[in-house]
């Protein structure tokens, strides 16, 4: 049975969703306010977390940023703001997807089985701890890249956009396929999210982003691994 944290400071809106929750065979823990939140969080393991923005005492983007600095647990966003800014916002802050007020029960189920499913799929043991290309080191077990003269941390999103490229270092992604591949769901024309996730990658890795060498721009068409020595 999987465990659900719901963070929500409506009363009846949090009501609703640990209700259903519940009747759909989820183990639910639930928080009014971003304080009782992290309290709750630190005292036990989740599976998800169902995190609302707008939260007394402390905001959700704090609770979100603790979260993310201490695990990848997926992390959903219930929010009121619907604007593609806030979403983009969200997702870059390490969310791993967002649902806008007011969304039905089923909706909501749906998200938190694909992000389950996702979860599952991306900490099934790898066949190696390690993937190396040139001087880089990808490290399967902290989501980290190790460089010469570094050790950088990942987000989720990050580590499995340049998890592709480790991959497959002389394919050219499109956005969609790189869309696809790292979020599991078909691309609807929206570049913006893979963009701004490459661009804060670039600005985690690079030595120079504005002259990026690991993840190049192939114009027209989208990235491929650049030359790492």
């Amino acid at each position: 049975m999987s465990t659900i944290l719901v963070v929500e400071d409506d009363a009846e809106i949090r009501e609703m969703i640990v209700n259903h929750l519940k009747v759909e065979s989820f183990d639910v823990v639930e928080a009014a306010d971003g304080e009782e939140a992290l309290s709750t969080f630190n005292k036990r393991d989740f599976d998800l977390v169902l995190l609302d923005m707008m939260l007394p005492k402390l905001n959700g983007k704090k609770v979100m940023a603790h979260i993310r600095e201490r695990c990848l647990v997926p992390l959903l966003i219930i929010s009121a703001k619907d604007s593609e800014t806030d979403k983009i916002l969200g997702l870059e802050l390490g969310a791993d997807d967002y649902i806008t007020k007011p969304f039905s029960m089923g909706e909501l189920t749906a998200r938190i089985h694909a992000l389950l499913r996702r979860a599952s799929y991306r900490h099934s043991p790898p066949e190696e701890t390690i993937i190396r290309l040139g001087n880089l080191e990808l490290n399967m077990e902290d989501y980290s890249l190790i460089k010469p003269d570094r050790k950088i941390h990942l987000t989720a999103k990050e580590f499995e956009i340049l998890k592709l490229f480790f991959t497959y270092p002389k394919k050219v992604f499109t956005k969609a396929q790189i869309y696809s591949s790292v979020w599991m769901e078909e691309f609807v024309g929206d570049d913006n999210t893979v963009m701004v996730h490459i661009s804060r990658l670039r600005d985690k890795i690079e030595d120079d982003p504005a002259e990026p060498r690991i993840i190049k721009t192939v114009w027209g068409i989208g990235y491929k691994m650049g030359d790492p020595a």
